[in-house]
């Protein structure tokens, strides 16, 4: 047991480590290209975290057959959107609120609001389509709506790099050229080489990977050897290590008080996950949504819903807004446990 808990922390730790240097050298990568927060977050950012997740799904619906691995496949694909509406938007609100309680920072999340709506409205729009349009219209509508999703991510992907947004702040060097730069004292005033930004970015992203699969695989030996039930553990557990990445970069983010790269590395990611993901689910499972699969979906509509409510009625949002999202984890979870 000792071992199995050592291997969580450690895995844990590593994910924590990657995030700040993953975050460190995505922001070097907008500031060399002049890249607004909008993109570096909503697109850049969200799409390299989301990817580790997004592959596990194609594994099971391409790799391996039967009905089974089809329905696993449109479960992670539908798990991404909900953990990211709930659990990271609620941990994106408790940082913000310690931060606050220690006088880090004021208890508001300051974001340029006509981004959050943005990837808010486009998320709702096309989730609630890929949705609702089966249960209405049935297969016949599989096709034309993966690709109507496809081209709507580009579009949205489109308008997010032509949208206004301020430009990244500087603060501070890229953390592998600080340590070039300390042994050539010659380059100490240039800026870091597009190579080594990009080295940064992967070599973080790729322990990150790997953090979070030796997290759910210790998570996974902890929870037996406690008697969890196996499926508890699928639907709840194993979902949220998938979704570290995003949830520690925008913890991470909204620690150092950039809340719209932490807002939009989340909105932007649930943007992505709600297109490309959803598509291939589309068309090469059959989509037919029930029981808590889809319940999981109706909770990551609310939230997004509740949040973009408030950004339209109020311009602004609260840690608490965020907070409430996590109650709506525990609303799924209890209905599971008790079904």
């Amino acid at each position: 047991m000792v071992i199995q808990i050592s291997f969580l922390l450690f895995g844990l730790v590593m994910i924590l480590a990657a995030a700040e240097f993953f975050t460190n050298g995505i922001e070097a990568f907008g500031r060399r290209f002049s890249f607004s927060q909008a993109v570096v977050g909503s697109i850049f950012a969200a799409v390299g975290t989301a990817l580790p997740e997004t592959i596990l799904p194609m594994v099971a619906i391409f790799l391996y057959g039967g009905r089974a691995s089809k329905e696993i496949g449109v479960g992670a694909i539908l798990g991404a959107p909900f953990m990211l509406s709930t659990l990271a938007f609620f941990l994106v609100g408790l940082t913000a609120s310690v931060a606050a309680l220690n006088k880090k920072r004021p208890f508001e999340l300051r974001v340029e609001i006509h981004s959050v709506r943005r990837d808010l409205s486009f998320f709702l729009v096309m989730y609630c389509l890929a949705i609702l349009l089966p249960l209405l219209l049935g297969s016949s509508v599989l096709v034309p709506l993966a690709v109507a999703l496809v081209f709507g991510y580009v579009f949205y992907a489109w308008l997010t790099f032509r949208g206004e947004s301020a430009e990244i702040e500087h603060s501070g060097d890229m953390y592998l050229w600080k340590a070039a730069t300390r042994v050539s004292r010659s380059h100490a005033a240039a800026s870091p080489p597009l190579s080594l930004i990009l080295l940064q970015i992967f070599t973080a992203l790729g322990v990150m990977i790997k953090g979070a699969h030796t997290f759910v695989s210790s998570l996974e030996q902890v929870s037996v050897r406690f008697g969890m039930d196996p499926l508890l553990f699928a639907l709840l557990l194993a979902p949220v290590a998938t979704e570290l990445p995003e949830k520690f970069n925008s913890v991470t983010w909204t620690w150092k008080g950039r809340d719209t790269l932490a807002i939009g590395n989340i909105t932007g990611a649930m943007v992505f996950q709600a297109t490309f993901p959803v598509s291939v689910g589309l068309v090469f499972t059959g989509w037919r949504l029930t029981g808590m699969a889809l319940f999981s979906a109706v909770i990551a509509i609310v939230s997004s819903v509740f949040l973009l409510g408030t950004v339209l009625v109020k311009k602004r949002i609260s840690p608490l807004t965020m907070l409430f999202s996590g109650c709506l984890y525990l609303v799924y979870a209890l209905v599971l446990i008790l079904r």
